[in-house]
Formats: structure tokens, C-alpha cells, sequence
């Protein structure tokens, strides 16, 4: 039976998360000192809270390496900052970031997901010293991890979104909305196969460098400063350091990098003008005007598509592509509201598990 270690100095988040991986089958060992937890052994995943006194969640994950070398490392968080994420990601080879709250079918699903990395990197370990007789089946085997690490790594940084839309509740789901939005503009300017991919995953993770604004300015209810506005335009940036060197992402940070230019040069980071964005940056900007359009906010509520098509179509040759707004007029309303059914659909799916979530802590209080 897996050996999972968890560590919470929060006793009721103990009790809650060893109750539900002891329903999933697995022998879950607890702790809620972190000292106690690193002098444990026969891992096969550590799921461990970040923020805990005396040790946190990165020194633990360190200090049972030597131990559990082969352990998958997993970490909660309520600290959603690009500190913690960088740290997490760069020095305690984390496999998968978990928010807090943690939504119940995200959890159960993460844990199952790294119990089997853990038993497909032991078993590709194992082929290794059978090179001659399964050349084959090695072959296989190392194409499916390297699937599962790229699944994976982009599992993290969907968390990272989850936590950067709750942080700024203002825009919730909007990540997810124009992330499917790009995709279907893109698939109407003709794009095809693994680079609608691209497209859809730097749309989704557009607003990554977010993480690295302080609260004050992100949450800022009025005007910024002219420091406070030179730090927000400064996201582009902290999004393309933290995927680019991901070489799997590396085409996907470039939108990440360019989604504040202007096809009339006028955006930053760079100035960049027409053609020489990319494509997918290009898409993007207009799905993202036609979400802030056309969705809720506090201050309004969300206008018609009408009214999104008219302003898409005055910003064709200055601050968008004029072939992307032409692709844009061209869909039809029925495919962008069957887009964000969708979104809202996996909304209320996500309420529920949360609700769940929260019924199994109370009975565990």
C-alpha cells in the first residue's frame, strides 16, 4: 500500500485531509510538527502545508529528500505569490502547488495522479537495466512520462491561475473564458493541430506575472500611481521569466510576454507593431476585449455582443490585428455563448466540489 505523509499545523486540516486519503485506499501517516514529519520514511508522496512555524513547507520538503528521495513532492498554500511559487517550483522540485481551499475532486485527483508518477518513474528506473531486451517498451515508457510532465507542470500552473482569479475576484474565470475564446478565434484565422494548443495554454496563462504585483496595486480600487502603473506593467514579464525556460512552454510564454501590445506599436513591454507580435498575442487581445466587454463587473454589467462587435471592429488597425477583428465578426454568437456555458458549467462544478470539501472539514471538527 502507498505510504503517504501528510503535514498541517492546522489539526483540523489534519484530520480532514488524512480522513480522505484513508478513503482513497491509502496508509496515511500525519503530522502537525513539521521536526516529527522529517524524520519519516518509506514515502511515496508528501503532501505538505507551506506556512507552519519552526519549519515550512520547502525546509520539510529538503529535509526528507535524503530520506525519501524518490518521494513525489506536493505543497498547500494559501500564500498565492510568485516568491513561494518560484521557490516551490525551483528549489524543492515541487510536483504539484495546491491552493487553499483546495477543491475535493482537485485533491483526490492530484494525490492519484502523483501516486502514479511515483510508480512510472520506479518502473522506468527499473527498464533502464533491461535496455537490450525492451528497448521498446523503455522507448514508450520515457514518451509517456515525458506526457505526464508536461501534463503535469501544466496541472501547477493551472493552479496558479486558480489562485491568481480568486485573488482578484473581479476577473474569476476570465482566465478560462479567453483561453477558449483565443482558441476558436485562432481556429477561424485558419491556425491547425498543436498550435491551437499553444495558443489556448498562453491565453489561459496570460495573466501569470500577476503573481508578482503586491495586493496593494493589483486590488487597488482607484487610479494607480505612476510607480504603482510601471509595477502592474511589469506582469508581462514576471509571466515569461517563470515559463520560458520550460522548453515545452517556451512558444506558449511568448503570448504570455506580448499580450499588452498594440498592432499600432503603441503596448508594452516592447512597442512591438503588426506581424511582429505573435499570432496567438494578436488573437488574444481581441478575445480579451471582447471578455471585458461582454462580462460582469461590479461597477456594470456585462454589455451585449452587439456592442462588443461595434468597439472590436472601431480598434481594427490601431490597438488590434484588422484580420483578427474581420475573423472575429465572422464567427457566429451562438459559438461564443456555447463557450461560456461551458466556463460557467465548470463553475458550478467547482462550487460543488468545494461545498463538499467544506461538509467533509465540519465533520471532521
Amino acid at each position: 500500500m502507498d505510504r503517504i505523509l501528510v503535514v498541517d499545523d492546522d489539526v483540523l486540516i489534519l484530520q480532514a485531509l488524512t480522513r480522505i486519503l484513508e478513503n482513497e485506499g491509502y496508509d496515511v501517516v500525519s503530522h502537525s510538527e513539521p521536526e516529527l514529519a522529517a524524520r519519516e520514511e518509506g514515502l511515496s508522496v508528501i503532501l505538505t502545508d507551506y506556512m507552519m512555524p519552526g519549519m515550512n513547507g520547502v525546509e520539510l520538503l529538503g529535509a526528507l529528500a535524503a530520506r525519501n528521495p524518490k518521494a513525489v513532492r506536493m505543497l498547500l498554500t494559501a500564500a498565492a505569490d510568485f516568491k513561494v511559487a518560484s521557490k516551490a517550483v525551483n528549489d524543492a522540485q515541487v510536483y504539484r502547488l495546491l491552493g487553499k481551499p483546495w477543491s475535493l475532486g482537485e485533491l483526490t485527483q492530484s494525490v492519484r495522479q502523483a501516486v502514479e508518477h511515483f510508480h512510472l518513474v520506479e518502473a522506468n528506473e527499473r527498464l533502464t537495466f533491461e535496455v537490450a531486451a525492451k528497448n521498446a517498451e523503455l522507448t514508450a515508457m520515457n514518451m509517456h512520462l515525458e506526457h505526464l510532465v508536461v501534463e503535469r507542470t501544466t496541472g501547477l500552473l493551472d493552479g496558479l491561475i486558480s489562485a491568481l482569479d480568486s485573488r482578484d475576484a473581479e476577473t474569476q474565470w476570465h482566465s478560462r473564458r479567453v483561453s477558449l475564446y483565443t482558441r476558436r478565434l485562432a481556429e477561424e484565422l485558419g491556425v491547425r493541430g498543436r498550435e491551437l494548443d499553444v495558443i489556448e495554454q498562453g491565453a489561459l496563462l496570460h495573466d501569470i506575472g500577476k503573481i508578482g504585483v503586491r495586493d496593494s496595486v493589483l486590488l487597488k480600487p482607484g487610479p494607480l500611481s505612476p510607480e504603482e502603473w510601471a509595477e502592474m506593467r511589469m506582469h508581462p514579464e514576471y509571466g515569461y521569466r517563470l515559463l520560458a525556460r520550460m522548453p515545452y512552454l517556451h512558444e506558449a510564454s511568448l503570448i504570455v510576454l506580448q499580450h499588452q501590445e498594440r498592432w499600432d506599436g503603441k503596448g508594452y513591454p516592447d512597442g512591438l507593431r503588426g506581424e511582429s507580435i505573435v499570432l496567438g498575442a494578436r488573437a488574444f487581445a481581441v478575445a480579451d476585449t471582447f471578455d471585458a466587454i461582454t462580462s460582469d463587473r461590479p461597477y456594470r454589467k456585462g454589455r451585449p455582443l452587439k456592442v462588443a462587435r461595434e468597439e472590436i471592429a472601431r480598434c481594427a488597425g490601431t490597438q488590434l490585428d484588422p484580420k483578427a477583428c474581420a475573423a472575429f465578426a465572422r464567427i457566429p454568437e451562438a459559438d461564443w455563448e456555447r463557450i461560456r456555458a461551458r466556463v460557467e458549467a465548470m463553475e458550478l462544478e467547482e462550487a460543488g466540489r468545494s461545498g463538499l470539501l467544506r461538509s467533509a472539514a465540519q465533520g471532521g471538527s
